[in-house]
């Protein structure tokens, strides 16, 4: 866990003058013995599952990149500075380009434009054959992917400045500073398109949903509530991306709850006590979400029941879930990704990548769930 005082470092805590972050990809210290990750029990899979292909893109280098759907084909990227664009069915590179830059964030697109945050606050963009486009200054560091919708790139820079920017020019449209707490964590809250607005996670648990075309905020919501004494105590900052599924929009927080509100008008309808630093999952009739603690949750999606709870992998710093056909499948910080049953959470079956961190959101592109690890494999992994 990073936390940013406007904690640098994995796994490791650290104040800094100004604004603070803390952050994190291993879960637990090597110094520290009480939350040791779970040992993995010997599994007898009841369900298929085999590597479909696999590239090497690059490292992560602590940031988090995760893979962005275009058509039937991938866009992925490292903080070396490669982007490379290939086949979701089999992994064949259609081009891979080197920035000449280190990259923090990516990918977004809208299938017109490929979108990227480079060093010191460069945001880079792309055409889809890999021809650079335009570059825009922002005020800091970017951590989150950009978001691309209606002819409009959405970027979140840490000091939590949003600006809207046309993707064909380059040009700034909008820009909205919204404050940020003493402390916040090093993470990369998502942003979300749907139709003319952007969904935009923020520090301190908010939720906010801007006009695409003007910047102006249509509502905003509490995911997380701050509680406690202390301003480590109080963060509640919003881990991963927010997730539409039908009428709904669902997001958790850092020693917040996980909620899900009504996508039109920002109204509750229902929240939980949970802390995480990374998204949720949401299909047809379950929210999934993985607390910081290492236990995988199941609600209800209509009521916010809790169905099931598997703690089972404990500590082992497990990544956002991802929800497809009868399983749940999530990664941990040695790069297993484990297949839960979608209905009572009891374990299905196991795949081992590289050994490292699954750190960013992984994605559903037709029959092959996509990961992403920290050494820089991305992995197809089919479903049998």
């Amino acid at each position: 866990m990073r936390i940013t005082r406007k904690l640098v470092g994995v796994g490791v805590l650290a104040l800094m003058t100004g604004c603070s972050t803390l952050s994190s990809l291993n879960p637990f210290s090597s110094k520290d013995k009480t939350n040791e990750p779970a040992k993995l029990e010997e599994l007898k899979a009841t369900m298929a599952v085999r590597t479909a292909w696999k590239l090497d893109i690059g490292k992560a280098r602590g940031y988090q990149f995760s893979p962005a759907l275009a058509g039937n084909t991938l866009v992925v990227a490292s903080a070396d500075g490669d982007i490379a664009r290939v086949e979701a069915l089999d992994g064949r590179a259609m081009w891979r380009i080197k920035t000449g830059s280190n990259l923090t964030a990516g990918v977004g697109t809208d299938g017109n434009v490929i979108v990227v945050g480079g060093a010191k606050g460069v945001l880079m963009a792309f055409d889809m054959d890999g021809k650079a486009l335009w570059k825009s200054q922002l005020s800091s560091e970017i951590l989150s992917s950009p978001a691309v919708g209606e002819g409009v790139v959405v970027a979140r820079s840490i000091d939590n400045r949003i600006v809207g920017i046309d993707a064909r020019t380059g040009e700034t449209k909008w820009t909205v500073q919204r404050p940020s707490p003493p402390l916040t964590l090093r993470n990369a809250p998502g942003m979300v398109v749907h139709d003319r607005d952007v969904i935009v996670a923020q520090p301190a648990g908010k939720l906010t949903s801007f006009l695409l075309a003007t910047g102006a905020p249509r509502w905003e919501v509490e995911v997380g509530v701050a509680r406690g004494a202390t301003e480590l105590e109080r963060v509640t900052d919003i881990g991963g991306a927010p997730v539409i599924f039908e009428s709904d929009v669902c997001a958790v927080s850092y020693q917040g709850r996980v909620s899900c509100f009504d996508l039109a008008s920002g109204s509750p309808r229902w929240n939980r006590d949970l802390s995480s630093e990374v998204g949720v999952a949401v299909d047809q009739r379950f929210v999934f979400a993985a607390d910081d603690r290492g236990a995988l949750h199941a609600f209800a999606r209509d009521t916010g029941t809790s169905v099931w709870k598997n703690d089972k992998l404990a500590f082992r710093g497990l990544s956002t879930p991802l929800s497809y056909g009868r399983a749940v499948a999530v990664g941990d910080y040695q790069g297993y990704i484990h297949f839960l049953s979608r209905e009572d959470g009891v374990f299905l079956a196991r795949a081992a990548l590289d050994g490292s961190a699954i750190s960013g959101t992984p994605l559903v592109a037709g029959s092959n769930l996509i990961f992403q690890t920290q050494n820089g494999t991305v992995a197809a992994i089919a479903v049998e």
